[in-house]
């Protein structure tokens, strides 16, 4: 199993980014997608999470202005980062893996196996 992120950057307050995760050696469809970011200091947190019927779910810090979405025959994530603030900023990464689904807050990094590499989002005020 294979995740590669792209699309990170830096941007201004108020800016957009989005971000891509490309998955390969796997039935993309068999496993629960999940973005997470971890800031310097900080413990890794859940953002928005994705199931095979389309079903999202997300941090409330992030609810109207990020969207998960995927398209199954590219095998990609997508998250869509709108009205970006400067406490976004942190290390993205996706997983794939398998959780209770609700809220993001059961959403843990143990339940998810597979990751990303990372990549980094600065928002400066």
């Amino acid at each position: 199993v294979q995740l590669v992120e792209s699309g990170g950057g830096s941007v201004q307050s108020g800016g957009s980014l989005r971000l891509s995760c490309t998955a390969s050696g796997y039935t993309y469809r068999r496993y629960h997608m999940g973005w997470f970011r971890q800031a310097p200091g900080k413990e890794r947190e859940g953002v928005a999470s994705i199931i095979s019927d389309g079903s999202t779910t997300y941090a409330d810090s992030v609810k109207g202005r990020f969207t998960i979405s995927q398209d199954n025959a590219k095998n990609t994530l997508y998250l869509q980062m709108n009205s970006l603030k400067s406490e976004d900023t942190a290390m993205y990464y996706c997983a794939a893996g398998s959780w209770r689904w609700g809220s993001i807050k059961n959403m843990r990094p143990s339940d998810f196996p597979y990751w990303g590499q990372g990549t980094q989002v600065t928002v400066s005020s």
